[in-house]
Parts: C-alpha cells; sequence; structure tokens
C-alpha cells in the first residue's frame, strides 16, 4: 500500500513539493556557511517525494532552534504555505484525505526542519 500511495503522490503533487525543497537547497548552498541547511532540504526533498511509511522525529537542542527561526524567514514559510494549500485542498475530497495529512505531516517540516530526523514508520522509539 505505501508503494502504491507513493507512486500517486509522486505523479499528482509529490514531484512539484520535492522539487521545492531541492530549491531551497541549491539556495542555500550557494554561500559556505549555508551548506548544512542546503544538505538537510536535500534530505527532507526525498521525503517530500515519497512520504508514505516515512515518520518525522523531533529533538530540540538550542542549535536547532537558532537555525529554525533562521530558516523560516528565510525559506520555511513559503515552502509551508504551499504544503498547506496542497492539503487543503486534498482534503475537500474524501480519496485525498491521507495524501493531505501527508501534506500537513511536511508542513510541519518545512517552518521546523532543523532537529527533525525522518525514520521508517514504526521504527523509533520515545
Amino acid at each position: 500500500m505505501k508503494l502504491l500511495g507513493n507512486l500517486i503522490w509522486f505523479i499528482f503533487g509529490g514531484f512539484i513539493g520535492g522539487l521545492g525543497w531541492i530549491l531551497a537547497g541549491l539556495l542555500w548552498c550557494i554561500t559556505i556557511v549555508g551548506i548544512p541547511i542546503g544538505v538537510q532540504c536535500f534530505k527532507l526533498a526525498s521525503l517530500s517525494f515519497w512520504p508514505f511509511g516515512k515518520d518525522v522525529v523531533y529533538s530540540n537542542n538550542s542549535v536547532s532552534l537558532i537555525v529554525n527561526i533562521i530558516w523560516l524567514i528565510v525559506s520555511g514559510l513559503p515552502l509551508a504555505l504551499t504544503h498547506i494549500t496542497s492539503g487543503i485542498i486534498l482534503y475537500v475530497t474524501i480519496i485525498g484525505i491521507p495524501f493531505g495529512k501527508q501534506s500537513f505531516k511536511l508542513a510541519k517540516l518545512a517552518l521546523m526542519p532543523f532537529g527533525a530526523r525522518v525514520v521508517d514508520e514504526g521504527s523509533w522509539r520515545y
């Protein structure tokens, strides 16, 4: 089921969402200081392309808080708004609800991507 969900997701919106993450990563990699942020964007683009069967685990530390604030101002809001808009449109239909959930998961990640890890569903512990 995950394979089918990921294929449908990729065709009907995941490709565009993933390209947004890749574009953000490329823009951050222009500067030497932004390369670690760009690398994280590339990792999260993979999740945006294939979100079914994956989960996001957040950890808190002061460095990720500072980087998340800078990220939010520079790149986070446009990505989050794109995923939120996509999620609202998908929730309008009954069939699109599972895809809307994935879109909202990506919107939350777009607001706070640093300190987050992508893991297989059910494989992490608290």
